[in-house]
This record gives C-alpha cells, structure tokens and sequence, in this order.
C-alpha cells in the first residue's frame, strides 16, 4: 500500500542519499516541450478575457459559462488521453505529441476565422482539446521518469520551466503587434510555427519509450550523472478500477472539492481590473505577475513537498488562494493587487505539480496515465462548476456578494479536505 506503517510522513517517501538533487533528462525535454508551446498558447490566450467581455460584450454569465465548457471539454478529452496512452505497453509520447500538434494546428483555425465567433470558437476548443489529450501522458512519463521520492523537484522543474512559457507568451504578442502595427494575423502566424517547434523538441528529445515502466530512471539528470532507479512499480489493474484504491479515491475527492470552489484566474483578473480602473491595453499584463510568483516558487515549494509530505503544501496551497480572494474584498490599489497575484503565484506552486506528485505513486505504472487523467478530469469538471457558479452569482448579486460566497465555500472546502486528503493523521 502506498500509506506506510511506520511513523514517518505517509506521502513523502524516504530520500536515500543524493536523492532529490538531480532532474532526469527526460523531465528536462518534456520541460523544454511545454515551454515552448505555452509561447505559442499564451500569445493567443492573454487577451481573451478582455476581448471577450470588454470587447464582444459578453456577461460575466456567459464568460464563466464559456470558461467552465471549454476547460470541460478538456476535461473529458484527458480520459480518452490518458486510456490510448496506456494502451499497447505505453504510448505515451505519440499520444502526448498529437495534442501538441493539434493545439498547434489550432492557430491556424484563428487565422482562417477572419473574426467569425463561430470560427474562433472551433478553433480555441480544439486548442484546449489537444492540452486535455497531452495533459495525462507527459505527467505520466514525468513520473515514470523520476524516482518517488524526488516527484516533487521533477514536477517543479516541469512546472517551472512550463511557466516560463506563460511568462514569455503575452510579452511576444506585444512584440510581434509592435512591430507589425497591431496586426493580429501575425500573432497567429508566429504562434502557428512556435508551436509546431514544440513538436519538433518532443520528437527530437524525448525517448520513445518515455512512458514505459521504469523508462528513463537510469538518464543523466541536471548534473550529468545517473539517476537512481526507482522502485519496482505496482502491478497493473484495470483503468475502471482506480478509484477502487482508498488513498487515490481520497486524493481524487479532495481535488473535486477545493476545485469546486476555485472561481478561475480569468474573473480575479477582471476584477483586479474593475478595481483598479486598469486601462484595457494593460490587462494582458496582469497573468504575468502571477506567472512570475509561480516560476520563482514551484521547484522550492516540490522540494518541500518531497522532504516534508506533499499534503500540507496542497492544502496550503489552497490558503493562499483564500487569501487573494479575502484581499479582493477589501479596498483595492496596487500594492494589495500585486498581493492577489502573488498569492495566485503561490497557488499555483504549491499544488499543480504537488497533486500529481502525490497522486502518481499511488498508480500502477501500466495505468498511471488514464489514472491521472481521472484525477485531472475530476478536478477539472469541478473547477467548470466553480467558474460558472461564480459567473451566476456575480450576474445576480454583482462581485463582492459573489466573491464572498466564494470566499465562504473554499474555508469550508479547506476544512473538508483536510479530513479526507491521506496523511499519517488519516491512514
């Protein structure tokens, strides 16, 4: 079982000596691969919020309605992902290639919108269709990669290098309309050919046999030398039985739950921007603070996870998204709107790549992707009912009252979760 008997800490397992240290070289391409294609991604995706609410004149309803279905439809998709990945000893790296390439593709379709709504629609769904069928595999070859004890520091440098992408992203669309005069043909045209570089680093840099069992454990990691191999993975047992194992169920549960009552990045952005009379050319910058935060803290916060258990950083992970949501109740300037983003930086640190690091060792190796993709897809789903829920009650009750709602729900979530998540104090 994956909650040990003894006294130590039940989700960090024990760091033999040098653990911790290095990064296989897998992790590292698969790193590269993400940052690249966020470039592409977040050269399109920075501005849709303003341009959807501002500029069609969307109500915040239909906006979180939007959001929730879209990230919806990802959701679903991350089972198909995850199930072909599994299939046929592991194919992880072909299925994880298909949905960088079609979010890639996915450029092409705005360009040929020529503004039709319709058009842009189809194109941004199947851009978050090819995230969804990436999303499972290439989590689950970082932990097939990476020894248990060092998830935590693997997921990081993932993360961290995957969010230097989102960084990057909006500063090369002000660029490319900088120089081409506002031309918003060009952004798709430079977000086109970067994706398909993304592409290109995964066919040339990840092995194939990426998502096998125990593919990768002997590369070179960070520093060149060889990392240890991790640990005879658990026997494989059918997709439809994951939830079946009670640590994995519980782990599963608590991410529905606090997802749930996460209202998304795109309406505390707007309400950073009601608040602060931001001019609309300036909303796009607004990601980046938290992009930051997140870049600087997401290895710290996956060594801390692998040392001290990955549950508490989760769970106060989700306290510092409490608290951007307490900061935006009160009066707003800059100096408490710098906070709201630098604690969504910390959100984000502390429990993207710390769920999965928590969560993958308890799969078995032969299922590891279609497992995690029913943990993303739980959460996910979740996090659709969370963004449209808000969306109703900011439409009825206006910002605050909603915002205080949501504020009340993530304390009691918090609470609920922290009951169920496994730990030495729940076995």
């Amino acid at each position: 079982m994956y909650l040990a008997t003894t006294g130590r800490r039940s989700d960090a397992p024990p760091r033999p000596a040098g653990a911790g240290r290095r990064v296989p070289g897998t992790v590292v391409a698969l790193g590269a691969v993400s940052l690249v294609t966020d470039v592409s991604s977040e050269m399109v995706t920075a501005v849709l919020p303003l341009y959807l609410v501002l500029g069609l004149g969307l109500s915040p309803l239909q906006f979180g309605f939007l959001d929730g279905l879209f990230n919806g439809a990802t959701a679903l998709v991350r089972l198909l992902g995850g199930r072909l990945a599994d299939r046929g000893g592991g194919r992880h790296r072909t299925v994880a290639g298909a949905g960088y390439l079609l979010s890639a593709l996915s450029r092409l379709g705005l360009l040929l919108a020529g503004g039709a709504a319709g058009g842009i629609a189809a194109a941004l769904a199947a851009d978050r269709l090819g995230k969804g069928v990436r999303t499972a595999p290439r989590d689950a070859m970082i932990t097939l990669s990476a020894p248990p004890e060092a998830l935590g520091r693997a997921f990081g440098v993932h993360r961290a290098m995957d969010t230097t992408g989102a960084l990057l992203g909006p500063l090369v669309a002000f660029a490319v309309l900088w120089a081409t005069a506002d031309a918003y043909d060009a952004v798709f045209v430079v977000s086109f050919a970067t994706g398909l570089l993304g592409v290109l680093v995964l066919v040339l840099f990840v092995p194939a046999g990426a998502g096998l069992s125990g593919a990768g454990l002997s590369g070179a990691g960070l520093s060149g030398a060889p990392v240890p191999v991790a640990a005879a993975p658990k026997p494989a047992r059918p997709k439809h039985r994951v939830l079946r194992d009670p640590v994995f169920r519980r782990v599963t549960a608590a991410a529905a739950l606090l997802g749930a009552a996460t209202i998304g990045d795109s309406f505390l952005y707007l309400l950073l921007q009601r608040g602060l009379d931001l001019e609309p050319v300036l909303f796009p910058l607004l990601p980046l603070g938290a992009a930051a935060c997140y870049l600087l803290l997401a290895v710290p916060a996956g060594r801390i996870a692998d040392r001290a258990g990955r549950r508490t950083p989760f769970l106060l992970g989700h306290v510092a998204l409490l608290g951007a949501y307490l900061t935006l109740l009160a009066p707003l300037g800059w100096p408490s709107a710098v906070l709201v983003l630098a604690l969504l930086g910390v959100f984000y640190a502390a429990t993207d790549g710390v769920l999965m690091a928590l969560a993958g060792p308890v799969l078995p190796a032969g299922g590891r992707a279609g497992g995690l993709a029913v943990l993303q897809t739980g959460q996910a789903l979740a996090r659709l009912v969370g963004a449209a829920g808000f969306g109703v009650a900011w439409t009825w009750w206006g910002p605050r009252p909603a915002l205080l709602a949501a504020a009340l729900a993530l304390t009691a979530a918090l609470a609920a979760a922290w009951r169920i998540l496994p730990g030495r104090e729940n076995p």
